[in-house]
């Protein structure tokens, strides 16, 4: 029994909209995923070297000395926001992106025509590696650099006792 009810045709059409802007969004951010990486890389081997630059929250508090610790804190975190939702919203543009191709699949599989089947599987399995690698990057980005603003806020916390 078959029933092909107006909003199963008016949802299949609307998710069909969104295939283009979510494979999109997935190219930028898996290009993002490498910028990053390669400034990620850069700031790294300046902070080995002993760059001043690279240490960014102590560039940033000697730039603005009445920062407080809070606003330093909150610049940090301001720092990290698009690279934290880049890392959780990848994989689900990911997953968006694979099951969107899944449905001219099985429409084709039972239409017998599986050269569009294996055309929109490429398409699904290809964005979601995508995304979970971009998510990878960015997730490791991420971590790390959420690891030396908190040794960079701990040693302006321990510079700023001393003072006092």
């Amino acid at each position: 029994m078959n029933l092909n009810l107006p909003i199963d045709t008016l949802m299949y059409g609307i998710a069909q909209l969104f295939l283009l802007p979510v494979l999109l969004a997935i190219a930028l951010l898996f290009l993002y995923a490498f910028f990053a990486l390669g400034a990620f890389a850069w700031q790294a081997l300046q902070r080995k070297s002993g760059v001043a630059s690279a240490f960014e929250l102590r560039s940033l508090r000697q730039a603005r000395p009445r920062l407080s610790l809070a606003e330093v804190e909150a610049e940090a975190m301001n720092r990290l926001e698009f690279i934290r939702i880049a890392t959780r919203v990848t994989p689900m543009l990911g997953l968006v992106a694979t099951m969107i191709p899944m449905g001219p699949a099985l429409r084709a599989l039972g239409d017998g025509q599986l050269a569009d089947v294996a055309n929109s599987l490429t398409v699904a399995f290809s964005s979601v590696i995508l995304a979970l690698l971009a998510a990878a990057i960015t997730y490791a980005i991420a971590h790390v650099r959420r690891r030396w603003y908190a040794d960079e806020l701990l040693q302006l916390e321990i510079a700023e006792g001393k003072q006092a």
